[in-house]
């Protein structure tokens, strides 16, 4: 372009838009609009400062190379400036604010045009959105910058339109310097100078971000203005400034009157006493509080909020405050309690049900069901059973009334003292009456809840003691529950609240009426077993011995103990049975299992024992013909007899003990030590002495065989302790049998002031550890006979003289001891036996007599078959003696005796019974 031309344009811009001072002042006037305008936006913002010209170079050129794009000449135009490499931005050092603005995300360029549509000023802002230079656009028309027709054309009509109505906004494409088109979003309005000449302010912003400002406020008022969470945002001062109107309805206040105003001048001090704390540490920390749940500040609209606040900074990090959110979680946290409170009251129903799951005793069961529910579900409980579950007896069959026998089993408070002693006294006996709420639950099995004074005053009969101290703990709600098996109430389930707690509602009783049904179901097991074990008991009780004989030379203590109440009653026995020859024979045994068919199956061993004892068998022949009646003696067809024994029998006339054993424990003998004075009487001390257990063969159980049963026989000293037991006593669950087994000697060496004391110390010593199983103990104190006690014995041939002999050494021996009233029946009886023993045998004959209680006499020969009684014809010379001796004797009998046997008999003494 010529300089003729410029000055032209100059000349055409001087016509059109007036002097240089018009011009002037338009400049100012724009200055001050542009400074508006930023005000409007962001608030004031000073202009980053420009770097001052070069002296040098103060030319056009280099001022459009250092505020806007690199130079390029005007299209067409003559002064095609020279391209100046790279674009600086604000200088190093600018002034102004260290952050950006809004004016950085969305930077206004301002122009001013005549009503012509040339341009009359072009700011700085507008330079670095399109990149032209002031010096090359002042004086063209705008639609330079518009390539395409028909956006000239709008803009035309823009202009056109604001010179009309004054105002103008829309949408424009222009190009930048480089070609590339720019999307603006303009605003034109109409200025007048002070001459009163027309101009046009021109204000334009890059298009997409200005939508995108738009956007980030529109997003601002949805989440703030319609957002359903309460936000809030606070000052340094923690003041608020701002609040939308979800949290002012929370709070109860006008969003204006809580600007200004910090938390605790809005909310009630005891809630925002706690808020202004969290408000404080996030200030102070800047890390954030998430979601911490608080009981609602204001009492009008009661529930919880959950709130969050975190710190709030600018660009630069100068920190402006913070912001907060706050929720209503009125619904979730009841929610969360109503399920954590549901798995509560499972978890009380999982315990309870371990607790009790292993019990079978129904007192016990009643005392675990009251302390499971307090104080967890109440302040005070009591259950009240029948008389009938307590005791395991059968339920009653008719309905209940005021007649049915009650008993407060099971009581739990969360207090002591005499109240609730009266209320709650366990063991007491109770009374309803038949109207009252107790008696219509006993009676129809239906619960009730009872609230209130009026309600509380039906439970039970009017003046009831227990009423009154309930009062008096404050009881204002109360449960009445029924406690049912198959059907049938077995007790009832009272449970109270006192004080502030809350009142009972349906769904505690629910959940009551739950926990009674399941503690109903225990209960009934408990009775039953109850029931089967007293049955069990009381059979086993019959078949053991009523009455244990203390024979001649043998002192007996015993003890019976049944099991624990967890396990039934077992097939343990003893027995003490007095043999011919003042001999007697102890006894213990086990029968496995437990209930009442292995009590049955005891007591048919124990008169198997005692019926082969009767024959005078050995212990191993004895035990060998029980095992041979195994069969017969199982507790069933598809069961085995599966039983250990103990037999010993102790002759005192010959100190004597011979002992044998089926798989059972061995027994444990304690002889006395040297130091002693000697035997002792009967009822006397145990002196002590040394322990040992008696190693025996084992022998199998009876009912498995395989091992044959064999007897050992011992020579005792007078005054030796023997102790027969089963397992129940020595066995444990963690240590082996021999440490029972020596506890067993360590106890028993001890002295004790009489066998009975010995009893009580062996079962003291019981360990904690052991199986509960029964316990059988017999101790039995070994002597030598009466002192002084008459006793005579011979060995005769096995030849005819021996029965003339035998005859006149009886005569001379009684007519001796004083008793000649004898003679007769005793030459008679013995002549018999010797004849027979002539007869068969062909070693030595032996003749022993014993003055006792009762006159024994005993002929022992070789020969092991027992005599066999017949019954004699008229016409038959022999074959009589025994049938003589049946009928003579008190007693008579045969044993077994080494390789021979010993044919025995009694006579009576005269004046005793049976003498005649």
């Amino acid at each position: 372009m010529s300089r003729s031309g410029n000055g032209g344009g100059a000349a055409r811009r001087a016509g059109t838009g007036g002097s240089a001072a018009a011009r002037a002042r338009l400049r100012r006037g724009a200055n001050r609009a542009t400074a508006a305008t930023r005000a409007d936006i962001g608030g004031p913002h000073p202009p980053a400062a420009r770097p001052a010209p070069s002296p040098a170079a103060p030319d056009a050129a280099d001022r459009a190379g250092v505020r806007g794009r690199p130079g390029r000449p005007f299209p067409g135009g003559p002064h095609a400036l020279p391209e100046t490499p790279g674009r600086p931005g604000s200088a190093p050092g600018a002034g102004g604010t260290a952050g950006g603005s809004l004016f950085d995300v969305v930077k206004v360029a301002i122009a001013i045009l005549d009503t012509a549509g040339r341009v009359a000023l072009w700011s700085p802002a507008a330079e670095d959105l399109l990149g032209w230079p002031n010096e090359l656009l002042v004086g063209r028309r705008i639609d330079d910058l518009i390539p395409d027709e028909d956006q000239v054309l709008r803009i035309r009509a823009a202009i056109q339109d604001t010179l009309r109505h004054g105002r103008w906004s829309g949408l424009a494409e222009l190009r930048d310097r480089e070609g590339a088109p720019v999307l603006v979003d303009a605003r034109i309005s109409l200025l007048v100078d002070g001459d009163g000449n027309p101009f046009l302010q021109v204000n334009l912003a890059e298009a997409a971000a200005v939508r995108a400002v738009e956007r980030d406020l529109a997003v601002r008022d949805a989440l703030f203005e319609q957002s359903p969470l309460g936000i809030a945002i606070l000052d340094t001062e923690l003041r608020y400034t701002a609040v939308n109107r979800t949290l002012a309805e929370m709070n109860g206040a006008a969003p204006e009157d809580h600007v200004g105003r910090t938390t605790g001048e809005t909310l009630p001090e005891r809630a925002a006493d706690e808020i202004t704390a969290i408000q404080r540490q996030v200030l102070a920390t800047g890390e954030p509080v998430i979601d911490v749940t608080l009981a609602s500040p204001v009492t009008a609209r009661s529930g919880y909020r959950s709130i969050s606040y975190s710190r709030m900074t600018d660009r630069s990090g100068r920190v402006l405050g913070i912001s907060g959110t706050v929720m209503d979680v009125t619904e979730r946290y009841r929610a969360v309690a109503k399920v954590e409170h549901a798995r509560r009251r499972l978890s009380l129903l999982n315990e309870f049900g371990s607790r009790v799951g292993d019990l079978l005793d129904a007192s016990r069961i009643a005392q675990e069901l009251a302390s499971a529910v307090v104080p967890r579900l109440t302040d005070h409980a009591a259950v009240i059973l029948l008389q009938a579950v307590a005791h395991g007896d059968d339920l009653p069959r008719h309905g209940h009334d005021r007649r049915t026998s009650l008993l407060q089993l099971g009581t739990a408070s969360v207090q002591d003292g005499p109240e609730v002693e009266v209320m709650l006294r366990r063991g007491a006996r109770i009374t309803f009456a038949e109207d009252s709420a107790c008696g219509r639950v006993l009676r129809t099995g239906v619960p009730e809840l009872l609230s209130g004074a009026d309600q509380l005053s039906d439970i039970t009969y009017a003046g009831d003691p227990k009423m009154q101290a309930a009062y008096d703990l404050g009881v204002h709600s109360m449960l009445v529950v029924p406690l049912r098996a198959r059907g049938i109430v077995i007790g009832l389930l009272l449970v109270s609240r006192a004080g502030y707690r809350e009142g009972f509602d349906r769904d505690d009783l629910a959940f009551t009426v739950e926990l009674a049904d399941r503690a109903g179901s225990s209960l009934d097991n408990a009775r039953l077993y109850a029931r089967e074990r007293t049955a069990a008991l009381t059979l086993q009780r019959t078949l053991l011995p009523q009455q244990v004989p203390q024979p001649t030379g043998v002192e007996v203590a015993y003890r019976y103990v049944p099991g624990s109440s967890g396990t039934e009653v077992g097939g343990d026995w003893f027995d003490v049975i007095p043999l011919p020859g003042d001999r007697t024979a102890l006894v213990v045994g086990d029968v496995m299992g437990h209930g009442l068919r292995a009590a049955a199956t005891m007591g048919r061993l124990r008169t198997a024992v005692r019926v082969l004892a009767a024959l005078d068998l050995p212990p191993d022949v004895l035990l060998r013909h029980v095992h041979e009646l195994a069969d017969d003696l199982a507790q069933g067809p598809d069961e085995a007899l599966l039983a250990t024994c103990v037999y010993a029998v102790f002759d005192p006339a010959t100190a004597t003990l011979t002992v044998a054993k089926a798989g059972h424990i061995p027994p444990v003998l304690v002889v006395p030590g040297e130091e002693s004075d000697g035997p002792t009487r009967t009822g006397g001390p145990l002196l002590g002495g040394v322990g040992r257990i008696l190693e025996l063969p084992s022998g199998a159980p009876l009912g498995v065989g395989g091992v044959p049963f064999e007897a050992v026989e011992l020579k005792i000293p007078e005054g030796s302790l023997l102790a027969l037991c089963t397992d129940g006593l020595v066995e444990s669950r963690d240590k082996d049998l021999d440490v029972g087994l020596g506890r067993l000697v360590t106890v028993l060496q001890e002295p004790y002031a009489s066998i009975q004391a010995a009893c009580e110390a062996v079962l003291g010593t019981m360990e904690q550890g052991r199986e509960p199983d029964d316990v059988a103990l017999l101790l039995a104190r070994l002597g030598h006979g009466q002192a002084g006690t008459p006793t005579a014995g011979w060995t005769l041939p096995a030849e005819p003289t021996a029965v003339s002999r035998a005859r006149r050494l009886v005569r001379a021996t009684l007519a001796e001891w004083g008793v000649e009233q004898l003679t007769d029946t005793a030459e008679l009886l013995v002549s018999e036996l010797v004849t027979n023993a002539v007869r068969y045998a062909s070693a030595p004959i032996g003749l022993r007599l014993t003055l006792g209680e009762t006159l024994l006499v005993e002929i022992s020969d070789p020969l092991p078959d027992p005599p066999r009684e017949r019954h004699a014809a008229e016409a038959d010379e022999g074959g009589r003696g025994l049938e003589l001796v049946a009928r003579l004797a008190l007693h008579w009998g045969a044993r077994a005796e080494g390789m021979g046997k010993v044919v025995w008999f009694e006579q009576a003494l005269p004046g005793t019974p049976g003498a005649e």
